[in-house]
């Protein structure tokens, strides 16, 4: 299989950046799409030039590392999936496939295709955990919790923090990953203690990294590979005039 990377190339986030073309035969269908660029970086090796960098752990879907927008779309032209879940074989032999790192000013640039998200991290700081004083923790048994919570929870809590919600966004908005990792702490016995407190925090954290506002065009939930609803931001949003009034 034979096919033409147009890969965005950029040495560090002050530097300008652009698109250089890789023509690459040899490939297998079945290769991951991953697989298939470290094929061409082993070429690259082999003539003596620069790597492309990517980030990657995983490669089965589940930390969230992969994500670059493969000819304009968010982790390819999938829906739900993520970028190691990709193949070759959603291509066609001689295909030109564009490779871009996420676009977002709250995601610098740091190389290449790998950009530095760590506003997520951030933003899980302000209240993204549920506050233990000291001692052991209780037996999570403890508190019944019906299944229709609990299952609500897990939901959102399968937010894997790619960042293709913002990536995909028209204005970059980080709604449906905050109101995820809100909600999924938020709905459980648990977490109500502090979730006007959550809530606000989280939601101020969000603003200071310069995402911009919720889109509500529905993109973010199509391109997530967790199938996070974007019902999640509308119960974060009626919520917020409630946590303002009550929060102490």
């Amino acid at each position: 299989m034979k096919v033409t990377f147009k890969i965005w190339r950029q040495e560090n986030t002050e530097a300008v950046g652009a698109l250089k073309t890789y023509e690459i035969d040899g490939l297998s269908k079945d290769m991951s799409f991953l697989e298939a660029l470290d094929y061409l970086n082993e070429t690259l090796v082999l003539k003596n030039e620069k790597v492309i960098a990517f980030e990657h752990d995983c490669r089965e879907g589940i930390c969230g590392q992969c994500g670059v927008f493969i000819n304009g779309r968010a982790h390819g032209p999938h829906d739900n999936t993520t970028t190691c879940q990709l193949h070759m074989r959603s291509f066609k032999n001689n295909d030109t496939i564009v490779v871009e790192p996420w676009r977002a000013n709250a995601f610098p640039i740091i190389k290449d295709l790998v950009v530095d998200r760590s506003s997520f991290d951030r933003i899980i700081e302000q209240g993204g955990f549920i506050t233990a004083k000291t001692g052991t923790a209780p037996e999570a048994n403890a508190i019944p919790i019906s299944k229709e919570i609990s299952d609500s929870a897990m939901d959102a809590a399968a937010c894997i923090g790619c960042g293709a919600c913002v990536a995909t966004c028209k204005n970059a908005s980080a709604a449906l990953f905050t109101s995820a990792k809100i909600n999924h702490l938020n709905r459980l016995p648990q977490g109500r203690q502090e979730a006007h407190r959550r809530l606000l925090d989280m939601t101020a954290q969000m603003e200071l990294e310069n995402f911009g506002n919720c889109s509500f065009t529905g993109a973010c939930e199509i391109e997530c590979p967790a199938e996070i609803s974007i019902s999640n931001i509308v119960e974060m949003n009626s919520r917020f005039i409630k946590a303002k009034l009550f929060d102490k």
